[in-house]
């Protein structure tokens, strides 16, 4: 019986850790599911603010939304690890190409999680650590229906790892749409998590008092619109997300000062309710070339303000022909 109840109390302290991590006070949305996936991908994105559901230019990151897949221009490779307080870890995998006439395709994966969760029992004395693993798989792929309009779709794997035993995998979507008016503007709508949610069953872990739990994502629907002016080697980006009943709004530019070097910048989370504080984050990239190859590292920082600190993140994205 004390064994039974250890592990119980265990799984509870695993759970409000994982949750509380990614939460804020008074905020509709910080403890809901998936929060680890709503924070962005890669340096790149993140230090832009996450504003990149309608940028065109640079290499696609279809996290934000699958139909920039055909915009890309060259098979692109990316790799990218944060560095995060509280022993949580976060780390992003992509590959994107384009393909003929129209199409394009991308294969991504993040993972994060929390490690070190100190297991005690009911005498508070230490038993053994444990961790948690949260993944997304996201295969994504869009299409161009005329030169100014595309559509994408991601089927996305879910997998949560949350103790012995107790796992989640589910299915999920986003669907997006990008437009292009002119050469300077676009502008994208994109409907994500559809279906998204964690089901859990903890009949092997507690037998007959085991219970089956879902917890929903919350719907994701953002609108975008990005501007390129041709007299400048950047883009400025602006978004509005309701995440669940939660509108936010988030603002995001990226600027070349050299053929080698560029800066990003942006602010997050902007809640005109004022029930959560605002993200602001920067950050810089560095390119080069070499035969038939070209590698970019980014680093991005963003501040964090309910965890006394920030996240530094490094991506590296290598093009080929």
């Amino acid at each position: 019986m004390q064994s039974r109840l250890s592990i119980q109390a265990t799984c509870i302290v695993i759970a409000i850790l994982t949750c509380q991590l990614n939460a804020q006070d008074g905020f509709q949305i910080g403890g809901q599911a998936g929060s680890a996936s709503r924070m962005g991908f890669g340096a790149r994105g993140i230090a832009a603010a996450n504003a990149l559901s309608s940028a065109t230019a640079g290499d696609a990151l279809c996290y934000y939304n699958p139909a920039l897949a055909p915009f890309q221009n060259q098979p692109a490779a990316i790799v990218s690890t944060g560095f995060l307080p509280f022993d949580r870890h976060l780390n992003f995998v992509s590959y994107v190409q384009h393909l003929k006439p129209s199409g394009g395709f991308s294969i991504a994966l993040i993972n994060a999680g929390v490690s070190n969760i100190q297991g005690r029992d009911l005498e508070g004395h230490s038993t053994e650590s444990y961790s948690t693993s949260e993944n997304q798989f996201l295969f994504s792929f869009g299409t161009k229906l005329k030169d100014d309009f595309a559509v994408g779709v991601s089927a996305k794997i879910l997998y949560f790892s949350l103790f012995r035993d107790v796992k989640s995998t589910t299915v999920g979507l986003d669907v997006g749409l990008l437009y292009q008016p002119s050469k300077e503007w676009s502008l994208a709508l994109v409907v994500g998590d559809l279906n998204s949610k964690y089901k859990w069953d903890t009949s092997r872990l507690y037998g007959r008092d085991g219970t089956t739990t879902i917890d929903r994502f919350p719907l994701r629907r953002k609108l975008a619109a990005t501007y390129a002016p041709s007299v400048l080697d950047g883009q400025v980006s602006a978004e509005v997300e309701w995440v669940g009943s939660v509108l936010l709004t988030r603002f995001g530019t990226e600027i070349s000062l050299h053929k080698n070097f560029g800066l990003s910048a942006g602010i997050d989370q902007l809640d005109f309710k004022r029930r959560v504080n605002p993200k602001p984050s920067f950050g810089f990239s560095l390119n080069t070339s070499w035969n038939t190859w070209s590698p970019t590292l980014h680093y991005g920082f963003v501040l964090e303000p309910y965890s006394g600190g920030g996240i530094h993140l490094l991506s590296l994205t290598l093009g080929f022909e």
